[in-house]
Parts: C-alpha cells; sequence; structure tokens
C-alpha cells in the first residue's frame, strides 16, 4: 500500500498537467474549488510539511549553517528579480506581471523535496531548506512582492505578512506539535499526506485556469514562456551559484531544484487574497506549478542517471568545498 501512495505521489507533474489540461476543456470540474477552499487547501499542504517537522529538524540547521544560507539567499535573491526582469523584458501585462512576481517571491515548494529524492540529492538538506524558506516567507515574500510588484499596483504588505502567517506559519507550528505531542496520530497520516498535497496542489492550479480558460487561450504562448523562463532560469542559476561558492556537486544539485521550483499554490492563495480586482494575477501561479514539476521531474530524471557519491564529509558545504569546474 504504501509503494502505491509512494508512486501515485511520485506523479505530481503528471497530475498537475492532466488537472490543467482538462481545465481548458472543462473549467466547471474545477472551478468549484475556489475562495476558503483554496486557503483551506493550502493550510492543509503546510500541516502536511509540518508533520513531517520535529524540533530535532530545527537543531539540525544549525550543524549545515552554510548550505542551508546559501540555499536560502540563493533562493531569494535569483528567483525575485528573475520574475521582475522576465516581466519586464516581456512586457507582460499587468495582472500577468504581478503573477509572475509573486509567485518568484514565495519560497520553496514542498514538491522539492520529491524531486530531491528521485535525483538522489541530498534530501535532508532539501527538507531544512524548504523549512527555512518557508518560515522566511513570512517577512520575504510581502517585502519583495511590495518593492518589485509595487511598480505596477498598490501592494498591501502587511496584509500579505498576515495572510502568510495564517497561511503557512500556523500550520507548519501546528503540525510540529502533532508530530510531537501525538506521534501515533502523525504516524497513520504521514503515508497519505504526500498524496493530499499533490491532488491539493492540483485542484488549487486546475481551479484557476478553469477559471481564467479564455484568458489563457488569448495570451497563452506569452506566459507560457514567462513561466519556462523563471523556472529554468532558477533551476540553472540556483546550480551554479552554489557552484561558484565551492558547494559540492550533491548539494549544488540540491540548492538547484530548491530554488527552481515555487511554492506556487501559496501564490495562487494569495492572489486570490489580496489581488481580488484582477483575478489573472493568480494564473501565473497557477502554470507555475504544471511547469516547475515538469522540469524538475525531468532533470531529477537525467541526474538520477548520472549519480555522484556524497562528500567526505557528512556537512554538505562545511570544510568540503570542491572548485568550480
Amino acid at each position: 500500500m504504501n509503494r502505491l501512495l509512494s508512486i501515485l505521489t511520485n506523479l505530481f507533474p503528471i497530475w498537475v498537467l492532466a488537472g490543467g489540461a482538462l481545465a481548458l476543456v472543462h473549467p466547471n470540474w474545477f472551478t468549484w474549488f475556489s475562495g476558503d477552499f483554496i486557503t483551506w487547501g493550502l493550510a492543509v499542504i503546510m500541516l502536511g510539511m509540518g508533520i513531517t517537522l520535529s524540533m530535532d529538524d530545527f537543531k539540525a540547521v544549525l550543524k549545515m549553517p552554510r548550505a542551508v544560507g546559501i540555499g536560502f539567499v540563493a533562493h531569494y535573491a535569483i528567483m525575485p528579480y528573475l520574475g521582475w526582469s522576465i516581466a519586464h523584458l516581456l512586457r507582460l501585462e499587468t495582472p500577468f506581471a504581478v503573477g509572475l512576481i509573486l509567485v518568484a517571491c514565495c519560497p520553496s515548494g514542498t514538491a522539492s523535496n520529491v524531486v530531491n529524492y528521485l535525483a538522489r540529492s541530498n534530501v535532508a538538506l532539501s527538507v531544512l531548506m524548504t523549512m527555512c524558506s518557508t518560515l522566511g516567507a513570512i517577512v520575504m515574500t510581502p517585502l519583495l512582492t511590495k518593492w518589485l510588484a509595487g511598480k505596477y499596483v498598490p501592494v498591501d504588505a502587511l496584509g500579505l505578512f498576515l495572510s502568510t502567517v495564517k497561511i503557512v506559519l500556523a500550520p507548519v507550528i501546528a503540525g510540529v506539535m502533532l508530530n510531537r505531542y501525538l506521534p501515533r496520530l502523525v504516524k497513520f497520516v504521514l503515508p497519505v499526506s504526500p498524496l493530499v498535497s499533490v491532488l491539493t496542489i492540483t485542484l488549487i492550479c486546475a481551479s484557476i485556469i478553469g477559471g481564467s480558460a479564455e484568458d489563457f487561450k488569448r495570451s497563452g504562448s506569452i506566459l507560457l514562456l514567462a513561466v519556462f523562463l523563471l523556472h529554468s532560469g532558477g533551476f540553472l542559476l540556483g546550480y551554479f551559484f552554489s557552484r561558484l561558492l565551492r558547494c559540492d556537486e550533491l548539494t549544488s544539485r540540491t540548492i538547484s531544484v530548491e530554488v527552481g521550483m515555487q511554492n506556487s499554490g501559496l501564490g495562487a492563495a494569495l492572489a486570490k487574497e489580496h489581488f481580488a480586482s484582477m483575478p489573472l494575477v493568480a494564473l501565473p501561479c497557477a502554470i507555475s506549478a504544471t511547469f516547475h514539476s515538469v522540469i524538475g521531474s525531468i532533470l531529477a530524471g537525467i541526474w538520477r542517471l548520472r549519480p555522484v557519491k556524497p562528500p567526505p564529509s557528512s556537512l554538505p558545504c562545511e570544510g568540503n568545498e570542491t572548485p568550480l569546474v
């Protein structure tokens, strides 16, 4: 049973791609999943992440601060400015530009842990980086969105902050507490939690695509190009950024995935709540979930065929740096 659940979870790019395609043909199959459903759906995903964490995970950050720090800086230094640059260079319509910047300012997606697992990268480091970027999003996402998207439309940074606390911080803390005080319950739900997260993300993205099906068909090509450039650029720059800072190959692959994959569901939820007058802001977020899943899976397949041995030290980027070659 667990093996079947694992297989279904690892097919997350197929679920998201199929959901988006069906939403374009039959929008009403998915548009019911909107409003509070999206907010609560994302809270369930964050809760699912929280139950995988313990206090020991937070302590583990102290054991590999350089690697986690490089990943954190790479994520919030590369993706937001890459999103703004692409929106500016392609002269995207205002709602699309704001949506692209918003999703670029979001933290790493939990699906990055699955991709790093498939790529045989450092999964423990991946989980730590996702945790840190998610907690950092409480401050970083509102500030960066206000700074970069504020050039297009007024952005309520305080509102974004409060929403991020509600959608991200509260469920993650609740999950950690459940892990600590109700371990039997967590052990029971843990096997199905990743699949529930994947299906929820699929519903969120399909709902948004279905609700904007006509606009997607009208402007799909330029929007697809923008989102493709965002994520492919994130994977590429994340890898070379870490290599330039003399991280080993395995760590660089892990950071590449963490930088290239965004929490698109969070972007969609924030777009729906804070840019309700421009419903198309959520569309780049929905497309983002499809692209980073597909690109990440392809990259994982390539790296899986080209495995590397772990570095001599068990602590990535901590005294075992290798030169960029």
